[in-house]
């Protein structure tokens, strides 16, 4: 029998009971072909490798990442807890030491979900990942946590709910946000005014292939996640720039997959994009897992795969190239982003489109700076779907000043919010208040 140099534990749930349509490619069929594919090469008869039940998150789970308007219940679906579940399982594994590593192999997926959740953007209602590290610092009392996006699109979501955190380091390699949705993930969204230089996007050319890729990851990502020297290290591990995806336009190949996660050593990964869901997803999640528990991954290919078909050209290589530079300066020679103030509060206002739900949000954000903390931070938010409502966090060194103030917002009852939401991390406070 052969044994897995390093133990890794695999949580499937492909959501039976929920999917975008019928003859959408997130539907139950997204996974199945994998778990096919895993029993048909024997992976779980490898010593060490091993499959595990997700589990489910609850209400308080989710209200440590999200502002739910008008309730948790409104937002997301039983299959959307169990994949939080699944990821928050991935990562009891690894820390409770049943697994060495792990990977969450869950629908429906996560990382265009924001801060503030209204319905369904980009297929994601709430963020996986999100929750489960907030989860991670709630229950181990880790802090510093690395999140590396490997999805083609940006993830904006997650850069959202991060963006404000400075032992957050949120790196996302994607197709680049003027030929892709959403539409973002630029060099200069670096993180906010406390957080600047935690918030690295590298936009990534079309037709981007395993060379560029691991380029990125040798020359960029690894020497800054060996500075920033995280506790753990998370994949966000979309597989929508796979060669064949019908949505987007790069040609990474399963061997580039195995390749890159065998260079990041992910504690934990997470599934997340990926839509060729025969040509692509049974072999590119064979490498993955393969490759996260230290076997031989040489064998995997995609029956349709030509060595030396999809190589870069020289001008994308030399973009690449150029854009390694930027995204160290990026880190290591961060510029203060331009933030607007008022007063003692950065503000920021913006309008978010619910691609999914065809849903507007209006959102202001007030963010406190405080020279003793790292401040709190109010958000009104109203939309297409709800009057305004209001989002109160505190942060986990929030003083007894920004303390005291950050609640009295919360217990205003004479305000005009239909409906406001506490997220303290310092007293681990999580509820809502309706007006009156």
């Amino acid at each position: 029998m052969l044994t897995a140099p390093t133990s890794l534990g695999i949580i499937f749930f492909p959501a039976y009971d929920w999917a975008i349509s019928p003859t959408h490619p997130e539907r139950e069929e997204r996974l199945l072909y994998t778990q096919d594919q895993f029993r048909e090469e024997g992976l779980f008869d490898i010593e060490g490798i091993s499959e595990h039940r997700p589990l489910r998150a609850e209400n308080v789970d989710i209200l440590r990442s999200h502002f739910c308007f008008p309730t948790v219940e409104a937002v997301c679906t039983e299959s959307h807890r169990i994949s939080a579940g699944g990821a928050i399982r991935a990562a009891q594994l690894v820390l409770e030491k049943q697994s060495q590593r792990a990977f969450a192999l869950v629908r429906p997926p996560g990382h265009h979900a924001m801060k503030v959740v209204h319905g369904n953007r980009g297929f994601c209602n709430i963020n996986i990942e999100a929750v489960m590290v907030e989860w991670i610092r709630s229950h181990y009392g880790i802090r510093r946590i690395a999140i590396v996006d490997t999805d083609c699109h940006h993830g904006d979501g997650t850069q959202d709910v991060f963006w404000h955190d400075p032992d957050v380091l949120f790196i996302s390699l994607h197709q680049d946000g003027r030929t892709l949705y959403p539409g973002s993930g630029f060099l200069n969204e670096n993180g906010g005014p406390k957080a600047a230089g935690r918030t690295i996007n590298i936009p990534l050319p079309p037709q981007t292939g395993d060379q560029g890729y691991l380029q990125v990851i040798e020359e960029a990502v690894l020497p800054i996640l060996e500075h920033f020297k995280p506790e753990l290290i998370i994949n966000s591990a979309g597989q929508d720039n796979h060669y064949s995806d019908p949505i987007t336009n790069m040609h990474f190949s399963a061997q580039g997959y195995a390749r890159l996660n065998e260079l990041l050593k992910p504690d934990i990964a997470v599934l997340e994009g990926g839509y060729s869901i025969k040509s692509a997803l049974p072999y590119v999640n064979l490498g993955i897992c393969l490759a996260m528990a230290g076997c031989d991954y040489s064998a995997v290919r995609e029956p349709d795969y030509v060595p030396g078909q999809l190589k870069e050209t020289a001008d994308t290589l030399a973009y690449i190239d150029e854009l390694c530079g930027q995204v160290r300066d990026a880190y290591f020679h961060p510029t203060m982003p331009l933030a607007k103030k008022e007063g003692l509060f950065y503000v920021r206002e913006r309008r978010i489109f619910y691609d999914t739900d065809n849903i507007l949000e209006k959102q202001r954000e007030e963010l406190k700076d405080c020279d003793k903390c790292q401040g709190y931070r109010l958000i009104q938010t109203e939309s297409s779907k709800i009057l305004p409502c209001l989002g109160v966090e505190l942060f986990p060194d929030c003083c007894p000043e920004c303390e005291s103030e950050a609640h009295a917002a919360f217990a205003n009852k004479n305000d005009n919010f239909l409906i406001a939401q506490l997220m303290d991390h310092k007293n681990k406070e999580y509820g809502y208040r309706q007006k009156g």
